[in-house]
């Protein structure tokens, strides 16, 4: 079967036809123009510039009493000037020259009774130095000569050299050991007893007690520095 054979239409049958493509023709143009003429005509909306100033209009025209009564000043009652506020002045503050908290130059301490409070207006002695030297003195039992302050911890020779000239002694304020009736434990806190001489000691008065140097300077363990050192703390009696 050929594709003319499908193709092809007699006299009666093309008339049919084109009659029918005119009708559907016709009709798209009919529906064509009925919506044309329904269709509303677009709403022309004025400038932006035109709004602003209607609104501006608007707004002015709802104001008219303000704006007239605006006019009007108000009355102005003058007030009464005030008088500067003024503070009242302080008195002024007297000023004191600090007093010197240190002696003279040329002042000389006795040293076995000055507190620390006394020692800390020694130039070069403060808080620290003063309670060494109040302890160490206790630990002596006094000091009798001036050259133990080299003793004291912390004292080195230049600040040994700087205190000298502001002290003195009292060797009448010095407290002896009672070497008889001291127990051990109180010997051997003075600087001067070590161990093995309190041991020593306490061997010689087991026997009897000890009437002088003469029982102890035999001991090797008390050479003459000893000696020379315990002589004014040792007591015989």
């Amino acid at each position: 079967m050929r594709l003319k054979d499908f193709c092809y239409f007699s006299r009666g049958e093309r008339n049919a036809l084109l009659v029918l493509l005119c009708l559907i023709a016709g009709t798209g143009i009919a529906i064509i123009h009925t919506a044309d003429e329904g269709s509303p005509t677009p709403t022309a909306f004025p400038p932006l510039s035109t709004q602003t100033d209607s609104l501006i209009s608007v707004v002015t025209d709802s104001l008219p009493t303000w704006q007239e009564s605006s006019k009007e000043k108000p009355t102005v009652i003058p007030q009464p000037a005030k008088a500067p506020q003024t503070w009242p002045r302080l008195p002024q503050r007297t000023t004191y020259k600090r007093a010197s908290d240190k002696f003279p130059k040329g002042t000389v301490i006795e040293l076995n009774q000055a507190d620390t409070l006394t020692l800390r207006k020694i130039p070069g002695i403060g808080s620290t130095f003063a309670r060494r030297i109040v302890s160490y003195r206790e630990l002596l039992g006094g000091f009798y000569t001036v050259e133990q302050l080299a003793e004291v911890y912390g004292i080195d020779e230049d600040r040994y050299n700087a205190l000298y000239p502001w002290f003195k002694t009292d060797t009448t304020c010095i407290q002896p050991l009672r070497i008889n009736h001291l127990s051990f434990k109180e010997l051997l806190r003075h600087p001067y007893l070590n161990t093995s001489q309190v041991r020593q000691i306490e061997r010689l008065r087991r026997k009897a007690p000890l009437s002088g140097w003469n029982n102890l300077i035999l001991l090797e363990e008390f050479t003459d520095l000893d000696r020379q050192r315990l002589q004014p703390y040792l007591s015989f009696e």
